[in-house]
């Protein structure tokens, strides 16, 4: 080569490129021994993130169904309001059957027969009654359907 080559290129320190080189390995090096001692964290971490996906897949259905349950027990707290005035009357009228029952005098046997036939009677009568009324209710009803088509077709 010519003096106005080596003018024209650069030129290269042989201890730079060793220096270079030399650098590099040791970047390579470390970097491998860095790899080497962190896989096992890095393994656990990624463990650990797929563990805590699941867990918060997991609370995320439970506080849906919280807020289902929670609804349900205000539905059922404000059914046990409406009901609490209904369960108190019947527990009057039950208080009020006791003390007419306990006001009732000592009965023979003959009479307590007699009293028990009367009030199977009374039942009996009642369902008898009961059946009726509901004949009669689905009769209007049905009657009542008929109107209304009688009307409407009639407009």
């Amino acid at each position: 080569m010519t003096t106005e080559n080596l003018e024209g290129k650069r030129a290269v320190n042989p201890l730079r490129v060793l220096r270079e080189g030399a650098a590099a390995r040791l970047a390579r090096l470390v970097d491998f021994r860095i790899d080497d001692r962190m896989r096992g964290h890095v393994e656990r971490i990624e463990r650990h993130a797929g563990r805590l996906a699941e867990q918060e897949r997991r609370v995320a259905d439970l506080a849906a169904e919280l807020d289902r349950v929670r609804g349900d027990l205000r539905w059922t707290a404000g059914e046990v309001e409406r009901l609490i005035p209904h369960v108190a009357a019947q527990e009057a009228r039950l208080e009020d059957l006791r003390a007419k029952i306990a006001l009732t005098p000592p009965a023979d046997k003959p009479e307590l027969a007699e009293a028990r036939s009367l009030v199977e009677e009374v039942q009996r009568q009642h369902a008898q009654v009961r059946v009726r009324l509901t004949g009669i209710a689905r009769y209007e009803d049905r009657l009542r359907k008929l109107e209304d088509r009688a009307g409407a077709s009639g407009d």
